[in-house]
């Protein structure tokens, strides 16, 4: 038995969900930019009140690790650290691209195919993204990296495969990547906790847990701050 929080904030959407055994009990989220820390905790609140659960019945915290917003990695972190020390118990972290592979296979609209290739994209600025590849059973075959997008990018695999460009970094490659018959893009992929709920129950029943203390998000980038407009 196991009853999981699960928390996403790596990108513009903030999101919680609750799941038991690998089924989901309920889940709040906002997409919208700047909002995670005013919301998170309130979310978590109203996740657990209403499934009827207090914070000690929890057995786990889940968090999308990264890579993905600065900002919005530390606010998900920091909160699931936070809770896993008041709490004792134990934290599970899931990268955020492996997080979208598992979770574009869910989607209203998402047409499987054994050879279809996933490409979750998370914006970095300009025509840079943080993107992988995974195939059509959610298994990495190109490891995690910061790209920018150019009309060569992909072109080994575009030549023989069908690659789904998907999340908020895909559509800004669209105009460079749509040309190729073999580049398919699914608009309007929002990331969610939701999505967490397999690999959090399958690290759960591993004891596949992060030391605590010491684990930080992964960033993939220095952080660059901007000038305050």
């Amino acid at each position: 038995m196991s009853l999981i929080l699960q928390i996403e904030t790596a990108t513009a959407s903030c999101s919680v969900a609750l799941a038991r055994d690998g089924t989901v009990l309920g889940f709040k989220q906002v997409n919208e930019r700047n909002v995670h820390a005013e919301v998170i905790t309130l979310f978590i609140d109203e996740v657990i009140a209403a499934a009827g659960f207090a914070y000690n019945d929890l057995d786990a915290i889940a968090v999308s690790s990264g890579p993905g917003s600065y900002t919005g990695l530390r606010i998900g972190v920091s909160t699931a650290k936070g809770l896993c020390f008041a709490l004792d118990k134990p934290l599970i972290a899931i990268e955020t691209l492996a997080v979208m592979a598992c979770g574009i296979t869910k989607r209203d609209g998402y047409t499987p195919g054994s050879e279809l290739l996933l490409c979750p994209m998370i914006d970095a600025r300009r025509m840079e993204v943080f993107t992988a590849v995974f195939n059509a059973n959610g298994n990495q075959i190109i490891p995690t990296s910061a790209e920018i997008i150019d009309e060569n990018s992909f072109s080994d695999l575009l030549a023989n495969k069908k690659i789904l460009f998907f999340g908020d970094g895909a559509e800004k490659c669209r105009s460079v990547l749509s040309e190729n018959p073999n580049a398919i893009f699914f608009p309007d992929f929002v990331n969610s906790a939701v999505d967490l709920t397999k690999k959090a129950a399958e690290k759960f029943k591993n004891k596949a847990f992060e030391n605590v203390g010491y684990f930080e998000p992964y960033y993939l980038k220095d952080f660059i701050a901007g000038r305050k407009k």
